[in-house]
């Protein structure tokens, strides 16, 4: 093969800038992308002239050149992060974004953020106001606390609160509470970068209020509880509630905290679930602050929420680390979305993803599994298609034993292998992410909503 009659085969920059396809592409992303892609393409391309021996491929790949420049200027402007549909069946998956935002949320969240907003203006006063003035009554009428505030993470709710009220001093907690939230951040290591000592008590397993009791000092600035709702201890356990520890507390002048983790203001055990302690409940039970998460059984954007007495709340409104972790005008704005829906228990359920989507009954699920295994049916495509009982689960860090029975529509493709079709999947224009077993495709209907039903005929059209 004759490879520089090859080389001299490459189209020039001005034949190419001549096409119209680049013209389109040039109005539509600017100069520069293209000419950035066609100088990469171009170099590809003599790179791999240089190694192929194989004449026609080579001529293939030449004729592709203005295909390859195109591919190359979509996939610069093509956000990475992107919508996916989730099948896996757990519902606050955290690789997949935890809990999702409603449509409606986000339409009243888009009117307000798109332009200038009262993030920190007082209408009324007519002067600057305070971001969390937006929530705190909400969350205040809720829960029954004095006052409220939240920052960008849990742990990091946990760092100031411990900053604030016990620097320098010593926290008493379980040894059975000392969990790892993820992604190997730990309770012991949040600790230390606070700048409070961990004082340790009881054992994995068991932890006696005489263990508190004993470990009280001079030094002692605070009583931790921190809520294991990652993990669960059975058997041979025994652990002190906030219940038993607030006299104690009291008694010896010392602030209860209780770090939540999850965090719900809905009794779920009402709806058919393991009964997970709400907000409400810690701080009737004795909590003087309580810490927990926005976007997960809450069913709002990533924040950690922080309520509690007033006097402690405004020592870490007061704190400097308040300003690094502070929410941003997106966050202040869907938690007070989100929260007015639990004003009424009846809409939270309705109008709130996830407590939608753990509400919904196998029936329903059922039913909406058939709705779209028929799509698919009636589409023709190349494989088998069919339901199976499967199991969902909360994820998240939440409720880690607990299963809810769910249904998932198989498939099965004729012409393709399933850990290919799963890969391909992956790579639509809206990813679809699977579970597979059993060479089998399952897609656990109870996180995918009916919405998607159609564009996922459309799309898995395009790969069996």
């Amino acid at each position: 093969m004759n490879k520089n009659l090859l080389y001299r085969s490459i189209p020039k920059v001005d034949i190419l800038l001549e096409k119209e396809e680049i013209q389109n592409a040039i109005e539509e992303y600017g100069r520069e992308i293209v000419m950035e892609a066609i100088r990469e393409e171009m170099e590809g391309l003599r790179a791999y002239i240089g190694t192929c021996e194989d004449e026609k491929a080579a001529l293939d790949k030449i004729e592709s050149l203005t295909e390859q420049i195109l591919r190359y200027v979509k996939k610069v402007n093509t956000p990475n992060m992107r919508m996916v549909i989730n099948g896996t069946g757990t519902i606050l998956h955290t690789n997949l974004g935890r809990a999702p935002i409603s449509q409606e949320h986000m339409a009243k969240l888009s009117n307000i953020v798109t332009g200038y907003s009262n993030l920190e203006y007082n209408l009324e006063a007519g002067k600057r106001g305070e971001r969390y003035s937006h929530f705190e009554e909400l969350l205040c009428r809720l829960t029954g606390a004095e006052a409220a505030m939240a920052v960008n993470n849990n742990a990091a709710a946990v760092m100031l609160i411990l900053s604030s009220m016990a620097k320098g001093g010593e926290v008493v907690v379980s040894r059975g509470e000392l969990v790892e939230i993820g992604g190997k951040f730990r309770i012991p290591d949040v600790m230390e970068q606070s700048g409070a000592t961990l004082v340790e008590v009881g054992t994995t397993n068991k932890t006696h209020y005489s263990d508190y009791e004993d470990a009280i000092t001079e030094e002692t600035k605070a009583l931790l509880k921190v809520h294991t709702s990652n993990y669960r201890i059975v058997g041979f356990t025994d652990t002190v509630t906030i219940a038993d520890l607030a006299p104690l507390a009291k008694e010896r002048e010392l602030p209860l905290i209780e770090d939540l983790g999850s965090g719900v203001l809905v009794d779920l055990s009402k709806y058919g679930l393991t009964y997970e302690p709400t907000v409400q409940d810690s701080i009737k039970n004795g909590a003087d602050v309580v810490c927990f998460s926005g976007d997960k059984l809450l069913g709002g954007p990533q924040a950690g929420i922080i309520i509690g007495k007033k006097k402690y709340i405004d020592m870490m409104k007061k704190n400097q680390l308040t300003r690094a972790l502070r929410i941003d005008k997106f966050t202040a704005t869907a938690l007070e979305l989100v929260l007015q829906e639990y004003l009424s228990e009846e809409k939270a359920i309705q109008n709130i993803p996830v407590l939608r989507m753990i509400h919904e009954t196998k029936e329903e699920v059922t039913a909406r599994a058939r709705s779209l295994k028929n799509m698919l049916n009636r589409a023709g495509l190349d494989a088998d298609f069919g339901l199976e009982e499967c199991e969902s689960q909360i994820g998240g860090g939440s409720l880690p034993l607990e299963r809810i029975p769910s249904m998932a529509v198989t498939v099965k493709p004729h012409n393709i292998s399933v850990p290919k079709l799963e890969e391909e999947m992956r790579h639509l224009e809206v990813p679809i992410i699977p579970r597979t077993a059993n060479d089998t495709i399952y897609l656990d209907v109870r996180t995918i909503e009916s919405r998607w039903f159609k564009q996922i005929v459309q799309m898995m059209g395009e790969l069996i």
